[in-house]
């Protein structure tokens, strides 16, 4: 049974400010890699390794093909994290549902990668307006 994501591996042609991105803005911090054949970074929160980055100079720029929509990584500290966005003029937004019991605040990387750092409800409480609840959609033929 699957109990949690391991880690996310980001292709990118710009190594270095990626790296200062996922330090700077979500607080994460450069760790030990085994020697692989090829430039890259692991990025860590705490002991874990959970955003692998591969400097690869021949990705297409914005995205290219692949079919992920977004990584979400689960936090704490909202207030101090949306300051730093803020005082990084961060582009981002803050979103979440009724039936959700997180705020989602989602973020775009330097090649425009989608991530969203979900927050516990309680945390917005006085530090965001409150979000517009949406309802949960209902099922369509289609799914």
């Amino acid at each position: 049974m699957i109990e949690t994501l391991d880690h996310v591996n980001i292709q990118t042609r710009q190594l270095s400010v990626m790296v200062d991105w996922y330090r700077d803005v979500l607080g994460l911090s450069e760790g030990p890699r085994p020697d692989f054949p090829f430039p890259g970074a692991w990025m860590y929160a705490g002991d874990r390794p959970i955003v692998h980055l591969v400097e690869e100079p021949n990705v297409p720029r914005g995205g290219g093909p692949l079919a992920l929509e977004h990584a979400a990584f689960r936090a704490s500290g909202l207030k101090d994290f949306l300051a730093r966005l803020d005082a990084r003029g961060e582009r981002y937004s803050v979103g979440g549902a009724d039936f959700l019991p997180i705020v989602l605040v989602n973020v775009w990387d330097p090649d425009g990668n989608h991530l969203h750092v979900d927050f516990a409800k309680a945390e917005a409480e006085g530090v965001i307006e409150p979000v517009a609840p949406k309802s949960r959609p209902e099922p369509t033929d289609a799914d």
